[in-house]
């Protein structure tokens, strides 16, 4: 008789719904963590290529190279990024 007045009352159903809700707010979770992952790889391997550059221009040779390294290490930054974000679309479980 309990096991009706559960089934009537809708908490069961509700219960499942939830259930559902929990899966899916999951799965959204987990796939704004892997796009955010993404951003940020992109972002930071851009800006340590841009710090490594102007650390070698600025304080090992003291100016004299003042945009070339700076500029060769955002290049290298760049390919780094994107080889990141290459690496990180060819996973299997996105």
């Amino acid at each position: 008789m309990e096991r009706f007045s559960i089934l009537q009352s809708g908490s069961f159903f509700q219960s499942l719904g939830e259930k559902k809700m929990s899966e899916s707010r999951k799965e959204f979770m987990r796939l704004l963590g892997d796009f955010s992952t993404i951003g940020i790889a992109l972002a930071a391997s851009i800006f340590i290529g841009i710090g490594i550059g102007y650390f070698l221009d600025h304080k090992v040779f003291k100016g004299r190279t003042t945009p070339w390294f700076t500029l060769i290490f955002l290049g290298f930054g760049i390919a780094a990024g994107f080889k990141n974000l290459y690496m990180l679309t060819k996973r299997k479980d996105l």
